[in-house]
């Protein structure tokens, strides 16, 4: 019984102090946890309309940019450069109003204040993230106009690699069922 008392509070001990660590094999499965925690606060706080769901075609290009598949010219590396400084520029130019105003509704909103007192922020907001958005659909017709077909079809290739192995990942997580313990009995011997 002290044994049992003793341990769970050592073990209550360490989860308030965050000293509880992951085994080995439970290592990657919470980084990737906390990665797509990240990735969840990213979308959070996206100034576009469509917060997924659209390639983002500077960011893909930067990654293959000496991809000998890809094979881009100097040209094209060029032109992408200009329509990748355009692009960042003009959402960077738009990101921290849409933040501000949607921390001020949000805010506003939590305080009491009526939906009707809100809308004229609610309309700024809108018309700022479908600016944003336009600037990212604008980004994406600029780009694969500078592509070739074969180009296209290759960075096609690579969405598709990249979306079926975040899907294996997935279902490997899920058939792992997450923690493999039951309440309160995590790591103890009978």
């Amino acid at each position: 019984m002290i044994k049992k008392l003793t341990l769970t509070s050592l073990t209550a001990f360490a989860l308030l102090t965050g000293t509880v660590h992951a085994t080995d094999t439970q290592a990657p499965a919470m980084q990737k946890m906390g990665q797509k925690q990240g990735m969840k606060q990213k979308k959070k706080h996206s100034p576009f309309l469509i917060k997924h769901g659209l390639p983002h075609m500077t960011k893909m290009m930067m990654q293959h940019w000496d991809d000998e598949k890809l094979a881009l010219t100097p040209e094209q590396k060029e032109k992408l450069l200009v329509i990748r400084k355009e692009t960042i520029g003009g959402v960077k130019q738009l990101k921290p109003e849409v933040m501000q105003l949607t921390k001020a509704v949000v805010q506003a909103s939590k305080a009491g204040e009526s939906a009707a007192s809100l809308k004229e922020k609610v309309d700024k907001l809108a018309q700022l993230e479908a600016e944003a958005t336009m600037i990212h659909l604008n980004c994406i017709e600029k780009t694969n106009a500078v592509l070739t077909p074969a180009q296209k079809s290759y960075l096609q290739s690579l969405r598709q690699a990249k979306k079926m192995a975040k899907k294996e990942m997935k279902q490997k997580m899920k058939g792992q069922g997450g923690m493999k313990c039951a309440s309160g009995k995590c790591g103890m011997a009978k």
